[in-house]
């Protein structure tokens, strides 16, 4: 394994592992998941520019696109939460309630 996928395999374990074991507001675990995906996305289009085919070439910007719609969800989650119950802690939250 070379240090450059050592590199973003250790980021996206550390992002990984970050959103299993800190899960105490929900503000970090949005941030785990956004690095998450951007050591996807660089590994992704290094992983294109390798090949140097051009029929691999969109996959980094549709996953880049798809991370932005999941970060702005996340972001309108977030807001909601901390308008309704008043911080974003995720003990407080309970799907088995309305």
């Amino acid at each position: 394994m070379t240090p450059v996928h050592f590199s973003f395999s250790a980021a996206f374990i550390l992002g990984l592992m970050g959103l299993a074991f800190h899960r105490t507001h929900l503000l970090s675990a949005l941030l785990c998941l956004e690095g998450m995906m951007l050591s996807l996305f660089i590994a992704l289009a290094l992983w294109t520019l390798q090949f140097e085919s051009t029929s691999f070439s969109t996959a980094p910007m549709l996953l880049l696109a798809f991370s932005a719609c999941e970060a702005s969800t996340g972001l309108a989650l977030l807001v909601a939460t901390a308008r309704t119950h008043g911080n974003d802690r995720l003990q407080n939250l309970n799907l088995l309630q309305c």
